[in-house]
């Protein structure tokens, strides 16, 4: 039986795994510093451990902790990594350098369950949540590790349907003890699970973008499944109530299907929906999937889109598409190829 994985916990985990082994109370802070600043790999390297505390924590636990087994650079340079995950299963990671803003999209979960109709991730069914070690992994084992400027979690998965590991790894990722990244360059995208979001505005200081993709209910149910549970109005109107508490900034994602969600009726709706909410729009445009038949609204109409909004006061900009030649745009992550390709080689 594999040793439980120690590298995602809290420092309050820590203080509890080093109690229950009868370790110096100060060896959590040590743990800490290995796992979290210097992204160590194993307990032996830990040298101001001593060697008795070093094997007690290698008979009782491990790190578990993977280099990605895949990489594929776009001609934009965006680069896609496939990490291991569980048994025989697989999340993407997106690392997007521009300048002086450098990237990384992070999953949450293997897979998604939300079977949003556009997307890539959805088709390929649900497989499982990340735990809070597997979320970090993606960043502390990437190669552009030490040049990222922004997380988002914005790759495979609905962050919010994990809403407790995610949680778990943005403490680890903001606190003292861990990563010290500061909650202003992380960002929750969500297709609007109401509970989570709830508990993110609570408990995180993070920015949070909303997939939108159209203002009328019946439309956005055809689009996005969930929205018979969680409408989209209820998300807004409780952004509306809460968003002063705490200063951060909420986004409203919006991808554009050519004559579905693109006219000026939309731009009316979305004006009315947003009204007295202080966000932003990021227009994307739709990157095509095999098996589905919708089509990118064209670049004339997503500039009209685009000003019409912003004339009518909302500030609105095109997302520029990245890595769509890699499967690594908006909407493209998937990795059941990979798990299949794998399961025929074992």
């Amino acid at each position: 039986m594999k040793a439980e994985n120690i590298f995602g916990k809290s420092l309050t985990e820590l203080k509890e795994i080093t109690l229950s082994l009868k370790l110096p109370s100060y060896t959590s802070l040590q743990l800490s510093n290995w796992l979290y600043k210097k992204h160590i790999g194993s307990f032996d390297e830990m040298s101001d451990l001593s060697k008795q505390a070093r094997k007690i924590l290698t008979d009782n636990f491990s790190i578990q902790k993977s280099p990605p087994s895949k990489m594929q650079v776009s001609q934009d340079g965006t680069c896609k990594y496939l990490f291991p995950v569980k048994e025989n299963k697989y999340v993407e990671s997106v690392y997007i350098p521009d300048r002086n803003r450098h990237t990384l999209c992070i999953s949450s979960q293997v897979g998604c369950k939300m079977d949003c109709v556009f997307c890539m991730t959805g088709k390929q069914g649900f497989q499982g949540n990340l735990s809070p070690g597997e979320i970090l992994n993606q960043l502390s084992s990437l190669p552009e590790r030490d040049h990222i400027t922004n997380i988002v979690f914005m790759g495979m998965g609905e962050p919010l349907a994990n809403v407790e590991n995610v949680i778990r790894s943005i403490e680890i990722m903001t606190a003292g003890y861990g990563f010290e990244w500061s909650a202003s360059r992380i960002t929750i995208s969500t297709i609007g699970m109401l509970p989570g979001l709830i508990r993110i505005i609570q408990e995180t200081n993070c920015h949070i973008a909303i997939s939108l993709h159209s203002p009328f209910e019946d439309e956005r149910q055809k689009l996005i499944p969930v929205e018979r549970f969680f409408p989209v109005k209820k998300v807004i109107d409780y952004l509306k109530k809460n968003q002063i508490k705490r200063r951060r900034r909420i986004s409203i994602e919006y991808i554009m299907f050519r004559d579905v969600n693109d006219t000026l009726r939309h731009v009316n709706g979305i004006t009315r929906l947003l009204n007295g909410l202080n966000c932003r729009i990021n227009l994307i445009r739709y990157h095509e999937i095999q098996g589905v038949p919708m089509k990118s609204s064209s670049d004339e109409t997503i500039l009209r889109f685009k000003n019409r909004l912003n004339e009518k006061g909302i500030l609105t900009t095109i997302r520029a598409s990245r890595g769509q030649d890699i499967s690594a745009a908006c909407g493209m992550l998937s990795t059941r190829s990979d798990r299949a390709s794998r399961s025929k080689q074992v």
